[in-house]
Parts: C-alpha cells; sequence; structure tokens
C-alpha cells in the first residue's frame, strides 16, 4: 500500500461525520457496530503500514548517516594518504609519493560520492518525516473518533434500554387500563348496593305489615271500648 493511499485513508476516516452517518442509518445501533469494527480493523492495518513507512524511514537516515560518517572517513583517509605522499615526495621517493597520492585521488573520488549520496537522501527524508508526522496525527485522529463512535454506541444502548424500561412500564399500565380492577370492585360494590337496597325493601315490607296489624289491634280495642260504654249507659 502506497503512502498516498495510507494516508487518504487515514484523513478521510479521521474526517467521517458520526452524526451524518447515524441520521442515514436504518439501524443506528448495528451501524455503529459495524462502524466500529471497521475503524477498528483499519486503525490496525494503518498501524501497520505506518509503523512499515517509519521503519524505511529509520533506515534511510541509518543510510544517511553512514554516507556521513564515510565521507569524513574518506575524508580523513585521503588527509592522511596525501601527508604520507608529501612526506614520501620530500625524502625523494617520488614513485612512492605518487602512489599515495593517487590513494587520496580515489579516497577524496569516494568521500564526493558519499556526500552525494548523503545530500541526494536529505530531501527524501525530508519528505518521508513529515510523510510519517502527518500518518501518526491521522491514526491519532482515528483512535480519539474510536473512542468516540464507541461512547456514541453506549449512549445509545442505554438510552436504547431505557426506551425500553419505559414502552414496557407504559404497556403493563395500559394494560392495568384496560382490565382495571377497580372496575371489578365496582360491580361487586353495585350488587352489595342491591343487595342492602332488598333489605331495605324487606324491612320496610315487614315494618308496614306489623304496623298494619297494630293498627287492627287498636281498632279492635276501640271497638270493644265503645260496646263496654254502650252496656254501661244501658244499665
Amino acid at each position: 500500500m502506497s503512502k498516498q493511499t495510507i494516508l487518504g485513508r487515514v484523513t478521510q476516516l479521521a474526517k467521517a461525520n458520526i452524526n451524518a452517518l447515524l441520521d442515514q442509518a436504518e439501524d443506528p445501533q448495528k451501524m455503529l457496530d459495524q462502524l466500529i469494527r471497521d475503524y477498528s480493523g483499519n486503525i490496525t492495518e494503518a498501524e501497520e503500514a505506518v509503523a512499515a513507512t517509519i521503519g524505511n524511514l529509520r533506515l534511510m537516515e541509518q543510510d544517511h548517516q553512514e554516507d556521513v560518517e564515510a565521507a569524513k572517513e574518506w575524508g580523513g583517509k585521503a588527509l592522511a594518504a596525501s601527508r604520507k605522499g608529501d612526506e614520501l615526495r620530500s625524502a625523494g621517493q617520488v614513485t612512492e609519493a605518487d602512489r599515495f597520492d593517487n590513494l587520496a585521488k580515489v579516497a577524496l573520488g569516494r568521500q564526493l560520492q558519499s556526500e552525494k549520496e548523503a545530500r541526494t537522501a536529505e530531501p527524501t527524508i525530508a519528505a518521508q518525516t513529515e510523510v510519517v508526522s502527518k500518518l501518526r496525527t491521522g491514526l491519532d485522529q482515528m483512535k480519539a473518533k474510536l473512542g468516540e463512535l464507541q461512547a456514541k454506541r453506549d449512549e445509545l444502548v442505554a438510552r436504547a434500554k431505557s426506551a425500553q424500561a419505559q414502552n414496557t412500564m407504559m404497556d403493563a399500565v395500559k394494560n392495568i387500563d384496560v382490565l382495571d380492577p377497580t372496575s371489578e370492585l365496582s360491580r361487586f360494590e353495585d350488587k352489595v348496593r342491591r343487595e342492602e337496597a332488598r333489605a331495605m325493601g324487606k324491612q320496610e315490607l315487614a315494618a308496614s305489615s306489623l304496623d298494619a296489624q297494630f293498627e287492627q289491634l287498636d281498632a279492635l280495642g276501640d271497638s270493644a271500648e265503645i260496646e263496654a260504654r254502650l252496656a254501661a249507659l244501658k244499665g
């Protein structure tokens, strides 16, 4: 996977608008679960790719450092060979002096080559360092986004459970309203009142019957008194 592709994916995922995605989802909780799985997988892949990119950068930095050190080392060897050549030339050993001067030239050539390689690598190392920095920032954003996703999911699950509990309670209340036990008590109360009314009616009937009997008894008493008084008048 190229660095451009890695950087593009990291940037795109890090900028994902979770709320907009949820608004379009038929089942937000399932979508969040899938997004969390996708994000976790993408983060793992991105981490591996970024690690590889960092590894390549470190290798380039090591090669650059080796070139710098090699250039310094070849410079030292060139200086030593040149001084040795000067020393031999002063002693009249021209052939040996030329040989050491040639060695100095070879060393200088190696120094020049190492310096070129070091300079050539520097822009690439700088560019790679910038890319790694962006990738790391993108990964941090992705991890933050993953935390946001997980928090959203937990909030959604909690709200769903609360809503379910409320619906269960409201269904129970609705059932109580439909099968209201107080209505049964009302019907029983009506039955009791009807029985009480019947008892009261019977009592009234009974009282009326007794009153009539006592009235008859009073009437008989009056008739007897009248007969007695009539007898007294005649006697």
